[in-house]
């Protein structure tokens, strides 16, 4: 099986390529940027293509001999809705038999990036196409930086308050539920959350991150009044907001859990692993 893999150069999607890998399928990476073909070759892609989401021509063209493809599409892109039924037409009219999409945890929130994933999934509910759409939580990876800002400076600050309840999930489970869904039909037209086992604030993240780190990290709050620099994309501040008020509710890991057959990575054994790699670093 051949699939075409979206962002695979990515720090989050890229993760994909080595799973789809594992599992015997042979994987053509979407590349936009020569000097970065070499990322998904070292992850085991047998080929690059030059495509972009925007031009449906080159996503004809690259999801020609694809029996499937694997689709992500920018959070915060102003047209990302219409880059995501771009490819969406796109595999209808070139015969892929497959599409996994990776949206987003709880789709019904009125945020931009949120609000953007909903009509690719009713574009693939009315398309003929086997589909599997997964809707993860938090990425778990998004901590490696605030990790070692935490270290240097003692403190651990995001623009949300410290005592908001988030819910995570490695996107190594992602890569690998997504992996699953090409390798026969049990994910075949399902919807499915992805979430490790329960919610975590700021708080108990300084506190995972004093038990690793050899240094105490202190949870605070960003200063009243504080403001995002210009250039950030519209709708992160929305969305800062909303964590703010309420959080990132959820934490059931039942669905994944049913999916890969083992329990989820947790937070708590991620930080480990980001405290043991700092340890090991030359």
């Amino acid at each position: 099986m051949k699939v075409l893999a979206i962002g695979a150069t990515g720090k989050f999607a890229g993760l994909v390529v080595p799973a789809l890998v594992s599992h015997g399928i042979d994987v053509r990476a979407v590349v936009h940027e020569p000097d970065k073909k070499h990322i998904p070759l070292e992850r085991g892609a047998g080929e690059t293509v030059d495509a972009d989401l925007r031009d449906p021509a080159s996503l004809r063209a690259a999801l020609d001999g694809a029996d499937g493809v694997f689709l992500i599409t920018p959070a915060f892109a102003p047209d990302a809705t219409e880059m995501g039924l771009n490819l969406v037409e796109a595999a209808r009219a070139t015969g892929v038999r497959k599409i996994v999409y990776n949206g987003v945890y709880h789709p019904s929130l009125g945020l931009a990036n949120h609000a953007s994933t909903r009509p690719i999934e009713a574009a693939l509910y009315a398309s003929a196409l086997d589909l599997t759409i997964l809707q993860p939580a938090m990425y778990m990876q998004a901590l490696d930086g605030a990790f070692e800002q935490a270290l240097r400076s003692g403190t651990l600050v995001m623009p949300w308050s410290k005592r908001s309840r988030m819910t995570y999930v490695d996107y190594r489970d992602v890569a690998e539920a997504a992996a699953l869904a090409f390798t026969g039909e049990q994910l075949s037209f399902g919807t499915f959350e992805l979430a490790a086992r329960g919610m975590v604030d700021r708080v108990r993240l300084a506190e995972l991150m004093t038990e690793v780190g050899g240094r105490e990290v202190i949870a605070e709050d960003l200063p009243a009044g504080f403001t995002l620099s210009p250039g950030q994309p519209d709708g992160l501040g929305a969305m800062f907001a909303e964590y703010d008020r309420h959080g990132f509710h959820g934490g059931n890991p039942f669905v994944l859990r049913a999916i890969l057959q083992h329990e989820p990575r947790t937070v708590a054994g991620y930080i480990a692993e980001l405290g043991a790699a700092r340890l090991t670093a030359p």
